[in-house]
């Protein structure tokens, strides 16, 4: 995942060319809430402007039952989508911001509210029958890119996502 998401045009996908990654990352997680049963693998690139993660998670939820989700918790911030011929849904979310003080022996600072995060979930076939991608871009600004941005970038990363049928 983080090879298929690490990929020379990122940065002109999300608009801000001649940006290069200052950091990459990934991960063999398991999702929240699952014993440890259901993967979750995740890779992240991070640019002076932007940070963008993708995630896929291997459980049975739907994106139809994701968007019930959403509107039985009362959120209003969503948007039904199409990516690849999959349902998808975008949807946003602040992120948090934790303040950790290395110096004085303290271990651990406030945690608050941080910037604004837009997330395109994306159905892992065209069926829908469970399991999602989730693409999300964080700005270090506390904006985020139009949702066009994240639809290039679901375009061209998920394809090359091994395992993932195009």
């Amino acid at each position: 995942m983080c090879e298929a998401l690490n990929r020379p045009d990122l940065a002109q996908l999300l608009g801000t060319p001649g940006e290069l990654a200052t950091a990459t990352s990934r991960s063999s997680n398991t999702a929240p809430l699952t014993d440890g049963k259901v993967a979750q693998p995740e890779a992240a690139v991070t640019f002076d402007t932007y940070t963008v993660h993708v995630s896929a998670t291997y459980n049975g939820l739907s994106i139809v039952q994701y968007v019930k989700v959403l509107e039985i918790g009362g959120e209003t911030d969503y948007e039904p989508a199409q990516v690849l011929g999959r349902p998808a849904v975008f949807s946003s979310d602040h992120t948090m911001e934790i303040t950790i003080d290395l110096g004085s022996g303290a271990s651990g600072g406030p945690v608050g509210q941080g910037p604004l995060a837009r997330t395109l979930s994306v159905a892992l076939d065209r069926k829908d029958r469970g399991g999602y991608y989730d693409i999300t871009v964080r700005s270090t600004t506390g904006g985020f890119p139009d949702d066009s941005v994240l639809l290039a970038v679901a375009e061209k990363v998920l394809p090359t996502i091994p395992g993932s049928a195009a």
